[in-house]
């Protein structure tokens, strides 16, 4: 217990820390506070922003912002499954292609929100039927699309086969156009992608393919894996599938990592040389560092020792513990469910093999990276991924503060496309 209680006080005082209350616009402003919760303040400023490209209404999301209870996971869960079951009747009502579109977006996305903080129980039925409500919903909104994406299933040499959607930039398949690459990384979703980064892609002529792999959500639920290491084996099998399509230009094939996903392309990038331009927000250079810095040395001490028993307990027990920051319970409960374990020891060494020591070297390409200064999940690895890259042509830190130094810069979405379109367009001219 003693483990326990230290813990709990050393990540209640990393939780305060992240609440910045100077008011300078350009270095320390920040956005008007959405729950009182800083990780639910997060999740709800990265669902508001997705409605820059048709993925939420800022009305239901401050609507749901005033309903739920700082801290309360259920509250959250069944807040935004109402709103999602009530969007996805009124799309189911509509015979407006337009109006279906919007609202069916809507539904997807708020099923996804209402999933968010349901893992901790992984036997909980609701996760798999959210995510077929935010698959259907999604579909729905897809097939009302101009040109709708193409869901593709891709099979790889290793146990498990990735699953993306393709989006092209027009519907001439003879004419090859520049390609960006999208991958999620800890939690979000290919459909997510969508609203961040897919339409500003097709917006600029690109075509733009999202993908999966193991340990996101669809394959950790179809085919029940988690998170590999070693992400060229997801990587090079969709690049495969992309080299085969007559409308994809490899001379102008970028890959992009989100979150996590800096850490899942640039390994990714390392070892698939088809790869012409790799955009990593933001960089990550060791997933376990990112949870190590929170540890209080005794709970560190405790981990290196090798005692998964004893390790097991105070995690577990502090998971227990409604008092325990929510950053903490979801990253740690979601985590289980992600790398398919039931034992925080195992979780948490199963990071370790997530980083790229050894492979920086291999990493050639132009390379482009986001520090955000506000970043509370792999605060200035950014920094040190850039610096690096000694081999690479081309490297570019782009540093977002204020309101837009969130990490991935949520709710600020049209900045980051515009820079990272910026910066493609000038390595492909």
């Amino acid at each position: 217990m003693r483990h326990s209680i230290t813990l709990l006080a050393v990540l209640a005082g990393a939780a305060s820390s992240q609440n910045i209350t100077n008011a300078t616009w350009l270095d320390t402003g920040d956005t008007l506070q959405l729950s009182t919760d800083s990780t639910f303040h997060f999740q709800l400023l990265a669902l508001l922003g997705t409605g820059t490209y048709r993925g939420s209404d800022p009305a239901d999301v401050l609507g749901a912002a005033n309903i739920i209870v700082p801290g309360d996971f259920t509250s959250f869960n069944s807040t935004f499954a109402e709103l999602a079951a009530r969007k996805q009747a009124q799309a189911l009502a509509t015979r407006n292609k337009v109006n279906a579109r919007d609202t069916f977006f809507q539904a997807s996305s708020y099923w996804r929100a209402a999933d968010f903080f349901l893992h901790g129980n992984q036997s909980d039925p609701l996760i798999d039927l959210y995510w077929k409500n935010q698959t259907a919903c999604f579909d729905g909104a897809n097939a009302a699309l101009p040109i709708p994406g193409e869901r593709v299933t891709i099979p790889t040499p290793s146990n498990f086969s990735a699953i993306g959607i393709f989006y092209a930039a027009d519907t001439n398949s003879s004419s090859a156009k520049p390609t960006l690459l999208v991958g999620n990384g800890y939690d979000g979703s290919q459909e997510d992608m969508y609203h961040m980064i897919c339409v500003a892609a097709l917006e600029r002529g690109w075509n733009c393919m999202t993908y999966e792999g193991p340990g996101q959500p669809t394959v950790r639920r179809e085919e029940d894996i988690g998170f590999i290491a070693d992400w060229e084996k997801v990587v090079t099998p969709v690049v495969d599938y992309l080299a085969n399509r007559s409308d994809v230009d490899m001379g102008r094939l970028a890959l992009s990592g989100t979150s996590m996903g800096g850490y899942l392309a640039a390994r990714a990038a390392a070892f698939e040389p088809r790869i012409k331009a790799l955009v990593a927000n933001p960089g990550v250079v060791s997933v376990q560092a990112s949870y190590f810095s929170v540890f209080p040395d005794e709970l560190l001490a405790l981990f290196h020792s090798g005692n998964q028993t004893a390790f097991d307990a105070v995690v577990n027990t502090a998971l227990l513990d409604n008092s325990t920051p929510s950053v903490f319970r979801w990253g740690v409960e979601h985590g289980l469910w992600a790398f398919h374990t039931e034992s925080p020891f195992e979780f948490f060494t199963l990071t370790g093999a997530m980083n790229l020591t050894g492979l920086y070297d291999k990493i050639t390409v132009p390379t482009w990276t986001a520090n955000s200064t506000r970043d509370t999940f792999f605060p200035n690895q950014s920094v040190e991924f850039a610096e690096q890259l000694q081999n690479s042509t081309n490297v570019t830190l782009v540093t977002y503060d204020g309101p837009e130094g969130y990490h991935c810069q949520v709710g600020a979405s049209t900045s980051t496309n515009r820079d990272m379109f910026e910066w493609l367009d000038e390595v492909f001219a």
